[in-house]
């Protein structure tokens, strides 16, 4: 379908992703990527800009911390963000676990406009919640760093930071107690006294709330690299 347009001109390309072979997230790692190149091959117009929108939340929440296909396909998701004039519009504070279309369309719209402001016509905007950069274990603690803080890191509702799970060498995850630490998260828990990983918004639908101070949420993310339900 996609083969028909390639004659023409092209300024970009905004790519929603759809979610029925997330049994399949992890090749997304290699997919996608491998489809952005194809299709920047075949249009022979350079690294033209692309812009795709991240899974929404969706499915049954869970009461606690466990592993989730729609987690690995939107880390494949962020991955690609490796690739040049590539940005990502994160959703997962939109998404209902009712209904696989989120309906607030219009904030889903906003988003992607905020990113071609920036990686496009390169405004000088935040257009990018927080992204996971790195961390550093302090005894019981783990602090993350983060990218894209904004003018600040803050919670959606004003109440305490939720979606954060902790875990130690035995890879079992709990709920973590998480605090907002200038542009860090600290996370620790009773039940982990040393903590080797951290998991934020990983679930199919996670509840979850922290975004910086213009509103954008932060992109899920873990820390480790134990095998996910995808991995061959």
């Amino acid at each position: 379908m996609i083969h028909p347009l390639i004659p023409f001109g092209i300024k970009g390309v905004i790519w929603y992703q759809g979610e029925s072979n997330a049994y399949m997230a992890y090749d997304y790692r290699t997919l996608f990527p491998m489809l952005i190149n194809d299709w920047r091959e075949r249009w022979q117009q350079g690294n033209f800009p692309f812009l795709f929108v991240q899974l929404a939340s969706f499915q049954k929440i869970v009461p606690t911390p466990a592993e989730s296909e729609w987690a690995e396909l939107r880390e494949a998701q962020t991955l690609t963000l490796s690739l040049p004039n590539t940005a990502m519009a994160c959703t997962i504070d939109i998404g209902d676990p009712n209904n696989i279309h989120p309906a607030n369309k219009q904030e889903v719209g906003r988003r992607l406009a905020l990113l071609a402001e920036k990686q496009v016509y390169k405004r000088n905007i935040v257009a990018s919640g927080p992204m996971y950069n790195g961390f550093q274990k302090e005894g019981s603690k783990i602090k993350i760093n983060f990218l894209h803080t904004g003018s600040g890191l803050r919670t959606r509702d004003g109440k305490e930071l939720t979606g954060f799970a902790i875990a130690g060498k035995d890879g079992v995850f709990h709920w973590a107690k998480a605090t907002i630490a200038g542009k860090q998260v600290v996370v620790e828990a009773a039940e982990v006294p040393d903590p080797v990983a951290v998991r934020y918004a990983w679930a199919d639908s996670p509840i979850c709330n922290l975004i910086n101070a213009e509103g954008l949420p932060a992109v899920p993310f873990r820390t480790d690299q134990f095998k996910g339900r995808t991995q061959h």
